[in-house]
Parts: structure tokens; C-alpha cells; sequence
């Protein structure tokens, strides 16, 4: 009995390090391939969100392609 608080305090700290956790969306092979950071076609470092680069490079898939 005296276990459940000890294994209860556990999950809630597993679940907490779960959700807050940063997910990396951006695929590590257009990193290598293109040489640049992912805030180049992201909005911000971990986010999902492309900006204008990352939705040009997500249709032509060449970052060439996608410079102003």
C-alpha cells in the first residue's frame, strides 16, 4: 500500500516529461542535404509550422528554387 503514492507520483512525472517535451518535426535529411538550420523553413526552433521558405521547399523540394 505504501507503493501506490510512490508509483502514482512516477506517472504524473513520466506524463509531465511526455507532453512537455519538444518534438522535432523537421526531417534531418533536409538539414544535411541543404546545409541550413530548420528556422529556415520553420517558424521557430521545434515547431510544425513552415513559413514561406518551408512551404515553397514542401511543393519544389529545392531550396534554390525557393530563395528571394
Amino acid at each position: 500500500m505504501k507503493m501506490i503514492p510512490v508509483l502514482m507520483s512516477g506517472a504524473v512525472l513520466l506524463l509531465g516529461l511526455l507532453l512537455s517535451s519538444n518534438v522535432g518535426f523537421s526531417k534531418p535529411e533536409y538539414t544535411k542535404k541543404e546545409k541550413k538550420a530548420c528556422t529556415s523553413c520553420h517558424v521557430g526552433m521545434g515547431k510544425k509550422e513552415l513559413n514561406d521558405t518551408g512551404k515553397c521547399y514542401g511543393e519544389k523540394k529545392d531550396l534554390k528554387a525557393c530563395s528571394k
